[in-house]
């Protein structure tokens, strides 16, 4: 599975005058060779590479890697539209591959090319991200961001055997409720949306406000709600796939997609709607659980909320509120929540083999359907 390391360099003066003269050479060969593609319609980058790859080496006094990434950022930039005249920010992000660029992972420090020449450069890095760079391969994109500088790096990361399982823990996703699991455990989205309404309000004061110190105070906000809710969303989700490592289950999520335009809501809640971030847990879910072997399943989310787990009978009567299911056919009341996570639990035993041992079974394991 590739996953993205990110790390900090930690640059002298020098050295960081150095990566920004470097980037901002790079970004002006980038529009050079973007002028010439669009002006001679030539869009290849082994075209380009052909035509004018010795006039920009000439032109910018780049190394001769550093021009051939050039060449391969325009062209992958006019894939997407040819329709625009692209052009690139002076201090944009520009890529490295292995040739200009080397990771010493034991002293945490890296050998970068730059117009003054090759800089050892420290970097600080978390110990997640640490781990990661045991499997770096392929290239990494230097990027500026408030006056720091961050590798961000690609890596295989080696993908355990899918195990065999014995059941599905189902999880409903909410907004009162980030996340609840047919077990009954929730997590609550109160945290989240009250740190959402400071955010909001402090945002409207200081945007009222005007001044430099404002302006420089909403720079320095920007951000801090996006990494709040992110770093929620990753403890919600190892949390989810611990679970189901320890018990031998597979995990079934409701299939959000296009949740936003399927339904309405009230005035007052529609901030709170489009902040939700649903999407981004199930990506962690889903790359946390293949690489701890754990099958992920997405079921129909439709009338879970509805639908009774006992008994099987759906009316919407049966949803007494946000919080309580009340069954209008035999009277099984449960959690709403709780019980839609049952419900997309029962979906998804019935997607893929389940696994199991009879008291009858050899010692190997035996594959029956759920």
């Amino acid at each position: 599975m590739k996953l993205t390391a990110q790390i900090r360099l930690d640059p002298s003066p020098e050295q960081a005058d150095a990566l920004l003269r470097t980037m901002e050479t790079a970004n002006a060969a980038c529009n050079a060779i973007s002028e010439h593609a669009w002006a001679t319609r030539t869009f290849s980058k082994y075209e380009l590479q052909k035509a004018i790859y010795h006039d920009i080496r000439g032109r910018f006094a780049l190394s001769a890697q550093v021009v051939v990434r050039c060449l391969g950022k325009v062209a992958d930039a006019y894939k997407l539209d040819r329709n625009t005249k692209r052009t690139f920010r002076k201090r944009g992000a520009i890529v490295y591959d292995s040739r200009i660029l080397r990771y010493y992972t034991e002293r945490r420090e890296v050998s970068i090319w730059t117009m003054t020449g090759r800089e050892r450069i420290p970097y600080t890095v978390g110990e997640h991200h640490a781990r990661l760079l045991a499997y770096q391969q392929g290239e990494s994109d230097l990027i500026y961001r408030k006056g720091r500088f961050y590798l961000l790096t690609t890596c295989d990361v080696p993908e355990e055997d899918e195990e065999a399982v014995d059941g599905v823990l189902g999880v409903d996703l909410g907004i009162a409720q980030i996340a609840t699991d047919s077990d009954g455990d929730s997590f609550s989205g109160e945290q989240v949306e009250s740190k959402r309404k400071w955010y909001a309000e402090r945002r409207a004061v200081l945007q009222s406000v005007g001044t430099r110190s404002a302006r420089r105070r909403l720079r320095q906000l920007s951000g801090r709600e996006r990494r709040f809710r992110a770093d929620v969303n990753h403890q919600i989700s190892k949390t989810l796939v611990r679970k189901a490592k320890d018990t031998k289950r597979a995990i079934a999520l409701e299939d959000l997609t296009g949740i936003r335009t399927r339904t309405t809501v009230r005035k007052s809640q529609r901030a709170r709607h489009h902040s939700w971030s649903f999407y981004q847990l199930r990506q962690f879910i889903e790359y946390k659980a293949k690489l701890a072997g754990i099958p992920v399943l997405l079921v129909d989310p439709a009338y879970t909320s509805r639908t009774c787990s006992q008994c099987g009978h759906c009316e919407k009567a049966n949803r007494k509120d946000q919080v309580r299911f009340e069954c209008q056919a035999c009277g099984f009341a449960l959690n709403a929540d709780r019980n839609a996570a049952i419900n997309i639990a029962a979906r998804g035993a019935v997607m893929r083999p389940m696994v199991s041992r009879s008291d009858h079974a050899s010692p190997e394991v035996v594959r029956v359907a759920a």
